[in-house]
């Protein structure tokens, strides 16, 4: 996957949580996990685009870390989505598959970065 390609599948994740989230119940629950998940969802993509212009390796890394992270927030708040019915939507799995999907994409970048150190 080219850095573009991550970067637009980064960016469709965000959009998604963030269509994801306007469904959630306009309740106390559904007001701090869309808060939570929109947070990290939305950072993943953000991170990503500013470590990408890192002005050092140890920037980079640093900024690679945080994408790696904000990726595997988003599955613990997913999962709560999920455990908790929270609301009722095969885009919720679809989600969190994605979100794990970019927590292991991220997880290797870090580790192969940290490598070249």
């Amino acid at each position: 996957m080219t850095p573009e390609e991550l970067q637009a599948r980064c960016r469709r994740f965000a959009i998604e949580i963030i269509l994801l989230v306007r469904k959630f119940p306009k309740t106390v629950d559904g007001y701090v996990l869309g808060r939570q998940l929109c947070k990290s969802g939305t950072a993943i993509g953000a991170n990503y685009q500013s470590f990408r212009r890192a002005k050092s390796h140890a920037d980079f890394v640093s900024k690679i870390k945080v994408s790696e992270e904000e990726a595997d927030e988003s599955v613990y708040w997913l999962d709560l989505v999920n455990e908790t019915k929270l609301i009722e939507s095969s885009k919720v799995s679809e989600l969190l598959r994605e979100a794990k999907e970019l927590t292991a994409i991220f997880t290797a970048a870090s580790k192969s970065a940290k490598s070249r150190q």
